[in-house]
């Protein structure tokens, strides 16, 4: 039986990759420049992991392609797995250019000014 074809496996792998790749933070932290920091450095590390999941789609879906020779059904499924892919990235990068917008909006970590002492 294939793994990643049920979905409750499938759901199971995801969120173990996804509880074990976030580092745990200290959440007692009373600086709000602390928690700001973690919560930034925290979306970047999702941020970089869901880029590495849509590249590899991407990948994946170019190698299908060049594998299914003649078989249409596969071609179009190889087909929609780039087309999934490339909408990723371009997500992941919208996500990243606008949360680096924030950022320096914002000023995070406020330029060394310590706030909540």
């Amino acid at each position: 039986m294939n793994l990643l074809s049920n979905k409750s496996a499938r759901t199971r792998i995801i969120v173990s990759l996804f509880l074990t790749a976030i580092p745990i933070r200290a959440f007692a932290a009373s600086k709000l420049n602390d928690i700001l920091t973690n919560i930034t450095d925290t979306f970047n590390e999702i941020i970089g992991i869901l880029f590495i999941i849509a590249t590899i789609a991407f990948f994946w879906g170019i190698i299908r392609y060049l594998a299914s020779a003649g078989d249409e059904k596969a071609k179009k499924d190889a087909r929609n797995l780039i087309t999934w892919g490339i909408i990723g990235l371009a997500v992941m990068a919208s996500a990243w250019g606008i949360a680096e917008i924030l950022d320096a909006y914002f000023l995070i970590p406020f330029g060394g000014i310590r706030l909540g002492y």
